[in-house]
C-alpha cells in the first residue's frame, strides 16, 4: 500500500515513516526542509529513510498546492505531519503560522479530495487546543474555543477545515492531538532536547514558575504505536472525521524531567527561575480512553525510561556532529 506522509524529515514524520516501512509499505514523503532548527538534523533522518527500497522523498512546501498535487498520484492513505511547530514562535512570525498550517493544511484536504482511491486522511492536530478552561484530563469532548497561541488557534482551524471536508466531499479523516512528545531524533526546540545542551555545556536553563508546571510527556515509541493503530483501524462510514488524544495519561513536572537529565548526563543544572508565559498551560493530561478503545493504544514508557533513550541517542548525535 501507498502512504503519503508529510513532514517525513521533521520528528514524528521520520519515526511513523521508519515504522511503515518497516512493515513493508511504500512510503511517498514530503518535506520543505525548513530552517526553523537544524536542518542537518532533518537531512541525518532522511538519510536513513533512503536507504529503504520503498521510500520516495519530494522536496517541497505543501502550500504549493500544484507541486503536492504531482506526487499524491496512487495514494491510499495520507498521514499529514507537516506543520509550522512551536507555540511561542508563533508569537514572532504569525505568518509562517498561516502560510503552513492554514494554506498548507487546506493544500492537502485539496489533495485528498482529488486523489482516485484514497481511503484515510490522518492528520496531526495539538493538545494545545484545548487552550483555557478545560477540566484535566483533557477529553476529546471539552470545548475547544479559547486557544492561548496562535499556534493553537492554526490547529483548531485544521480541525474545522477537515470536519468541512469531510461533510462536504465524504473523506474518511482522523485528528491526532499530540501531547509533547519527546525522544531520540527529537527536535532542538523542544524543552528537553535544549535543557540536555544547556546542561552539558554548563549554561543556564530557564525553569517557569519553579519547574512546577507539568506536561503529558508522551515518548515517540508509543506516539508511532498509536498513529500506526489509527491506520490499521479507518472510519468505516463515508464521511466520517474522528479526534483522537494521543497522550501518556500521566502529567508529570518539569522539574521531574530536569532531575532525570541531570543524572542521566551526570551535570548539575544551573537554574534560573521566571513566571510562566501567557501562553503556557499550568498542566496538560490526555484522556486516551476513545483512542485505546479503537487500537488498544496503550502507552508504557514514563520520564524515567524515555529520557535515559534520549540522552544515549544525544550524545551520539553530539559526538558526531562535533
Amino acid at each position: 500500500m501507498t502512504i503519503l506522509v508529510t513532514g517525513v524529515a521533521g520528528f514524528i514524520g521520520y519515526h511513523v515513516a521508519e515504522a511503515l516501512l518497516a512493515r513493508g509499505e511504500t512510503v511517498i514523503g514530503i518535506d520543505d526542509l525548513n530552517p526553523y532548527y537544524d536542518v542537518g538534523l532533518k537531512r541525518a533522518r532522511l538519510a536513513h529513510l533512503v536507504r529503504h527500497d520503498g521510500f520516495a522523498f519530494h522536496a517541497l512546501d505543501i502550500a504549493d498546492h500544484a507541486a503536492l498535487l504531482g506526487v499524491g498520484a496512487g495514494t491510499k492513505i495520507i498521514v499529514h505531519l507537516a506543520a509550522q511547530a512551536g507555540v511561542r514562535y508563533s508569537i514572532d512570525n504569525p505568518f509562517a503560522y498561516a502560510a503552513a498550517n492554514l494554506t498548507g493544511h487546506l493544500s492537502v484536504l485539496e489533495l485528498a479530495r482529488h486523489v482516485p482511491g484514497l481511503t484515510h486522511l490522518v492528520y496531526a492536530s495539538s493538545s494545545s487546543v484545548y487552550g483555557a478552561g478545560s477540566a484535566l484530563p483533557y477529553s476529546e469532548s471539552a470545548r475547544a474555543d479559547h486557544p492561548q497561541s496562535l499556534y493553537a488557534a492554526t490547529k483548531r482551524a485544521d480541525e474545522m477545515m477537515s470536519a468541512a471536508y469531510s461533510h462536504l466531499y465524504g473523506l474518511r479523516q482522523t485528528g491526532l492531538r499530540f501531547f509533547t512528545v519527546y525522544g531520540p531524533w527529537g527536535r532542538p526546540d523542544m524543552a528537553y532536547f535544549g535543557f540536555a545542551e544547556a546542561i552539558i555545556e554548563g549554561r543556564p536553563i530557564t525553569l517557569y514558575d519553579g519547574g512546577r508546571l507539568k506536561r503529558d510527556f508522551t515518548y515517540i515509541d508509543d506516539i508511532v504505536a498509536g498513529v500506526l493503530g489509527v491506520i490499521d483501524h479507518p472510519p468505516t462510514e463515508i464521511g466520517a472525521h474522528r479526534l483522537f488524544n494521543i497522550g501518556n495519561n500521566c502529567a508529570e513536572s518539569v522539574s521531574d524531567l530536569v532531575a532525570v537529565l541531570e543524572a542521566e548526563l551526570n551535570h548539575k543544572a544551573i537554574i534560573v527561575n521566571a513566571p510562566r508565559p501567557a501562553a503556557d498551560p499550568v498542566e496538560t493530561c490526555a484522556d486516551i480512553a476513545a483512542l485505546a478503545r479503537l487500537t488498544g493504544f496503550s502507552p508504557k514508557t514514563q520520564l524515567s525510561e524515555g529520557v535515559p533513550r534520549f540522552v544515549v541517542w544525544y550524545r551520539d548525535w553530539r559526538a558526531k556532529r562535533g
